[in-house]
């Protein structure tokens, strides 16, 4: 029998999670009532081991560009008076993306057979995140679904814009590095062979240089080596992903990406960029600070962040404020704490939170372009290394030869 994962309010009024095993959704809601619950949310339990995680990772993905015009699309209409129906089946017909398609035509039946739209969005875990159902949860119970979407719409536009730059600033030094490696291979597929047969009919002491590059040459000309070569970067490729799927390699990894040179302030200032904006989308929409925090933890995209924000929930439920405990995680910048504790202060929290995230994502541009400026002239060098190694190793026997002959 499939196992559930459950939210419940006790007869004391306390939050307690858990699983359980049932037939189904209605057995599992049944049970936990019988046992004088009150149910918060049940849903079933995901698969959770690693192999179970890689597979998700190579699962068709819905295009984000895509969800954000349906939020916004579907925000429109519901303004206009359109009922949920009604709106669903016009989305369903117009969206190109087929993977939406399907879910929103499913959504629809569900919504039809008297459903709520979040406990529908909740079977297309896959396309629509946590945070997102929990928004328009949040919107249904308020009655502002329309304001929620808009809101989740601008969340994801921005989302989008700040992967973009970054894919943007890496897309140059990544097609200078194909091309030194193509030349490379060119290098030593045509040209170099036709060198190394000289050298051996030459009867002279070859340079050291000269005999790595014979080496090289003629190891990457051998099939079996080539093979075994890919054999094992595929299998290191793999089994990084697998060890990255189980906790304790996701947090390593994670920290390893917060910490390591050049890129580890890029990668923490997107961090924290995306933590607040995503806190202060959830505010905004009227989920709770310990609700949205729990979703903030599961959408982070990184271990360490997530980890950080399950020890600030377990300080705020003994009363503390939001501030102080994120100030002693070490992750967040005094900036950062300081402006967070003036949100507190003046009830501000949600617009002080956007505000942060708006200085990050300028602060992610500026350090892009300083990266970028910076990579440039670091593979330049790179190239030029390599190429004055073949050179090298290429004339030294020659001038040899040719001194010799004098």
């Amino acid at each position: 029998m499939p196992t559930y994962v459950y939210r419940v309010r006790t007869s004391e009024g306390k939050e307690k999670q858990g699983e359980i095993v049932a037939k189904n959704e209605i057995d599992a809601r049944t049970q936990l009532i019988r046992q004088k619950f009150q149910v918060i949310s049940i849903q079933p339990k995901a698969e959770t081991t690693a192999l179970a995680k890689l597979g998700a990772t190579f699962r068709p993905k819905v295009n984000q560009q895509a969800l954000t015009i349906f939020s916004r699309q579907f925000a429109t209409m519901i303004n206009a008076g359109l009922s949920l129906v009604r709106a669903l089946d016009i989305l369903a017909e117009q969206t190109e993306d087929k993977i939406l398609k399907a879910a929103i035509s499913d959504i629809k039946k569900e919504v039809e057979g008297g459903k709520a739209l979040s406990s529908a969005l909740a079977k297309h875990r896959h396309i629509f995140s946590d945070l997102y159902i929990s928004m328009v949860k949040a919107g249904e119970i308020g009655g502002m679904l329309d304001e929620v979407l808009d809101r989740l719409a601008g969340f994801m536009e921005k989302d989008f814009q700040l992967k973009k730059k970054v894919q943007s600033a890496m897309t140059y030094p990544a097609i200078i590095l194909v091309l030194a490696i193509g030349i490379v291979i060119f290098l030593v597929t045509y040209i170099l062979p036709t060198f190394v047969n000289l050298f051996r009919e030459m009867e002279v002491q070859l340079p050291i240089i000269t005999q790595i590059l014979i080496t090289v040459v003629e190891a990457l000309r051998r099939p079996e080596i080539i093979v075994a070569l890919f054999v094992l970067f595929i299998i290191g490729f793999l089994g990084l992903n697998v060890y990255y799927q189980t906790p304790v390699g996701k947090r390593q990894i994670d920290l390893i990406m917060l910490n390591i040179p050049v890129f580890g302030m890029l990668n923490k200032k997107v961090a924290i960029s995306r933590f607040t904006r995503t806190l202060g989308t959830l505010l905004s929409s009227g989920v709770s600070l310990m609700a949205s925090l729990e979703i903030v933890s599961q959408v982070a995209g990184n271990a360490v962040i997530s980890s950080a924000v399950d020890s600030v929930r377990g300080k705020l439920r003994e009363g503390e404020n939001l501030s102080t405990p994120l100030s002693e995680t070490g992750i967040f910048p005094p900036m950062v704490t300081q402006m967070i504790a003036v949100g507190e202060e003046t009830g501000n929290l949600d617009t002080m939170l956007n505000k942060i995230a708006d200085f990050y994502d300028t602060e992610v541009e500026y350090t892009l372009s300083s990266l970028t400026s910076l990579i440039e002239p670091i593979m330049i060098v790179g190239m030029g290394g390599m190429v004055g190694f073949i050179v090298l190793a290429v004339f030294l026997p020659l001038y040899q030869l040719i001194t010799a002959s004098f």
